[in-house]
């Protein structure tokens, strides 16, 4: 049960991930730990249990409707924050500097 819920949350974000976060990319403050916690996800060294953790968090800030919706001015982003900061608070063992530097590549590309 817990493997398939695993490969939906990894399919919705590879799916998913990448328009949304161009969509809003400047409105959250938060950006540099969402991107190293999507590249720690998809990386093939990170453990299952850390990958799980974090593509729960992630398929829950690319969800259409969530417990405060994205597009309220302020406190929209605010439930993504702390679901990510759980997540990344659980796997940042895992979250290395590679990954760190990726995120800071591409927002200083964007």
């Amino acid at each position: 049960m817990a493997k398939q819920r695993m490969s939906k949350d990894a399919a919705r974000v590879k799916r998913d991930f990448w328009p949304k976060v161009r969509r809003v990319l400047k409105r959250i403050p938060f950006a540099a730990d969402l991107l190293a916690a999507y590249y720690c996800a998809l990386d093939p060294a990170t453990p299952t249990s850390a990958k799980a953790i974090l593509l729960g968090a992630l398929a829950y800030f690319i969800m259409p409707v969530d417990m405060v919706p994205d597009f309220i001015a302020v406190l929209g982003f605010t439930d993504d924050a702390a679901v990510l900061y759980m997540a990344i608070k659980r796997a940042r063992q895992y979250i290395t500097s590679e990954h760190r530097e990726r995120a800071r590549k591409f927002l200083a590309e964007n």
